[in-house]
């Protein structure tokens, strides 16, 4: 159902600090979170080895993390390192300890062989955390597999229905074929729509009194975080010759983490280029985003009742579909890989 060894989002920077847990599930393991004063970010399995109540209505001590129900105290690794009333401490009195990297104003978590884990692999986005962009940080939950999500933003061609008011404003994009390319841990997606009418979004910040040239340059890693490059300018600037020197330029990043088979964390942040000592600019584009992603919320969780009810039905494959179905090949060849190993190895 998931694939393990890879980075998912866990949190946002600012969602822990050094005086409070953060208790969130992700691929239906209940996990907390805090941050160490010198370590930096701790994640362990939220579940105390003894009786199994939940750490994360524990409290934070010097770093370390006490169970509030018989007082076991745990280090940053997950070691107990003090049980009241007792000094021999069993060598299994331990807690899982999961892989954490605070990056670019997020925090990733590696959900499996911590051998594995490449903070090498972790995405880029460095829009998210460089002075010649602003963004808001935002954050959805979305009742609906993220599969689905995926998929979503793997067919921009439903910005032409979906978001006909916000975000699209024209069939153009429907009717504009991409380009894509599948690669061992993810896909790449190329669009230009040329000469069409200026969406509403954008008018928003800048009117061109005309019609535009829009560009969506993505990438898509596994398991489901997309980091994308898009703009917008006058038609016939040379938006094909990459000349963006009138445009409105943006890179969205949107990073969606399984909760469990049928809800999802769904992570996102768009930054900009334009106007970037006015945050009123950045509060009306993490508006836009959010009216948008609204609309794609209703759709994905109506449309996850529909399978629901239906039990595994079979879909109609359309030329739309052909990053979704790419990256969906890529994700089952390395899940097939890993549940390999499991097998080999039980």
């Amino acid at each position: 159902m998931f694939l393990r060894n890879c980075w998912y989002v866990a949190a946002w920077q600012h969602e822990i600090d050094t005086s409070k847990l953060l208790a969130r599930t992700l691929l239906n393991e209940p996990i907390v979170f805090y941050l160490h004063p010198t370590d930096g970010p701790v994640a362990l399995a939220d579940q105390c080895c003894h009786r199994f109540a939940p750490l994360s209505r524990g409290r934070i001590e010097d770093g370390n993390l006490r169970c509030m129900y018989h007082g076991l105290l745990f280090n940053p690794k997950g070691k107990c390192i003090e049980i009241p009333g007792q000094t021999l401490i069993p060598p299994k009195a331990t807690v899982r300890r999961y892989p954490v990297v605070a990056r670019n104003k997020l925090i990733w978590i590696w959900m499996g062989d911590p051998e594995q884990a490449d903070a090498a692999l972790i995405p880029d986005t460095y829009a998210l955390d460089h002075p010649d962009w602003r963004h808001r940080p935002g954050y959805m939950h979305y009742r609906a597999n993220y599969q689905l999500i995926v998929d979503n933003v793997l067919d921009f061609s439903h910005l032409s229905y979906v978001h006909s008011q916000t975000l699209g404003g024209t069939d153009l994009i429907a009717k504009s074929k991409p380009s894509v390319e599948a690669f061992d841990r993810g896909v790449r997606i190329k669009r230009f729509m040329i000469d069409g009418a200026q969406p509403p979004f954008s008018r928003r910040f800048a009117d061109m009194g005309g019609n535009v040239d829009r560009w969506h340059f993505y990438e898509l890693l596994v398991p489901g975080n997309m980091m994308m490059e898009s703009g917008i300018q006058p038609t016939g600037t040379g938006v094909r010759e990459g000349r963006h020197e009138n445009s409105l330029q943006f890179r969205a990043y949107n990073l969606m983490t399984p909760e469990t088979e049928g809800t999802t964390h769904y992570f996102f942040g768009l930054a900009h280029s334009f106007g970037i000592d006015d945050p009123s600019v950045t509060d009306a584009v993490h508006e836009e985003v959010v009216k948008a992603f609204t609309e794609d919320g209703a759709m994905i969780e109506a449309q996850q009742a529909v399978i629901d009810r239906l039990n595994k039905p079979q879909v109609v494959v359309i030329a739309a579909d052909a990053g979704l179905m790419q990256m969906r090949r890529v994700m089952d060849k390395l899940i097939a890989a890993e549940n390999a190993v499991a097998v080999a190895s039980a």
